[in-house]
């Protein structure tokens, strides 16, 4: 009987032992499938590594568009893939909607990477390209340009020097994020409009009327936007600026026909030769060119108990004023 017994425990323990073996082998076949999944998964991963997209501006150059390219270089070598994308930058897609920034318009010189911030250096022709077509065409190339791993921000120069905005400021490194407004809201999502602003005359008694095309984001009130290039003076020298440019804008709302625009502290000081009351109703007529804005009300830091320049006092909303427009 102890025998059976004995003989019973050795086959039940061979029995263990070898579904101990079978799971063992099992383990292993499974653990070899899941590295040869990921050896996959890499490839795969490698292979979408190639994958880019290169922007364009739409045919109606209102806002830019990206289609998906691969890439033929080796990801790895950067200056390959820098001259690859430039080389797309500046061949037309076969769709007639779509326009490369560099296609013509504009011609590159040279360009070099030092550390992380891609220097692209254009000649004088760049300064002739229509504003918003510029701003469109510098998105283009900043998105494209930035998904390459090694260039975290691209500088523009035209003839070597530092590109430079309308009032002369120098632009400096842009990354993709340069051309987001709002979170969420890239520039393709933008806008062209013709603002009706007014400036002042050479005497700074009369208001001339100017118009300005600009790129807007739809999220942002078209109020804003055209107080904010009156604040930032003409781009001409037929007429003369009127507020002060270091003037913040608090906020500005519309209800009931009424804009109320809170401006800061630098706006009460006026640094040109200019009437009070030319500064307001340059102020004053631009927002009324809106149709939905009837009246102006004008705040400093939330207070209207103000005289401006000791003139005109900002207590009450302000209307229209034709008379004080030359033609």
């Amino acid at each position: 009987m102890n025998s059976n017994i004995f003989s019973l425990k050795n086959r039940i323990s061979k029995a263990i032992r070898g579904r101990m073996v079978l799971a063992l082998i099992l383990a292993i076949c499974m653990t070899m499938t899941a590295c040869a999944g990921k050896i996959g998964m890499s490839g795969d991963a490698e292979k979408a590594d190639n994958k880019v997209k290169i922007y364009y501006v739409n045919s109606s150059e209102t806002g830019i568009v990206a289609d998906d390219y691969t890439l033929t270089s080796d990801i790895k070598d950067t200056d390959a893939v820098i001259a690859e994308l430039i080389e797309q930058l500046s061949q037309n897609p076969d769709t007639f909607s779509y326009e490369a920034p560099l296609a013509g318009r504009i011609a590159l010189i040279d360009y070099k990477l030092t550390e992380d911030n891609l220097i692209l250096n254009f000649n004088e022709s760049y300064n002739s390209v229509e504003h918003v077509t510029e701003i469109l065409d510098r998105a283009a190339m900043v998105r494209t340009l930035t998904q390459i791993d090694a260039v975290k921000t691209v500088t523009f120069q035209v003839g070597g020097s530092p590109l430079t905005d309308a009032s002369g400021n120098v632009i400096g490194t842009m990354t993709a994020d340069t051309f987001i407004y709002n979170a969420g809201n890239e520039i393709n999502t933008y806008e062209k409009v013709t603002l009706t602003l007014y400036f002042t005359n050479e005497s700074g008694d009369g208001l001339i009327k100017v118009y300005r095309t600009v790129v807007f984001n739809s999220n942002i009130s078209m109020e804003r936007i055209a107080l904010e290039q009156l604040i930032a003076g003409p781009n001409t020298d037929e007429v003369y600026p009127t507020i002060n440019p270091a003037t913040s804008i608090n906020s500005i709302t519309v209800r009931d026909g009424i804009c109320y625009v809170d401006l800061d502290s630098a706006f009460t000081t006026e640094p040109y030769t200019v009437t009070a009351q030319t500064a307001i109703y340059s102020i004053v007529n631009t927002l009324c060119e809106f149709t939905e804005v009837n009246k102006v009300q004008i705040t400093v830091d939330g207070n209207k108990d103000v005289k401006f320049m000791d003139s005109l006092s900002l207590s009450s909303t302000y209307e229209r004023n034709l008379e004080i427009i030359e033609e």
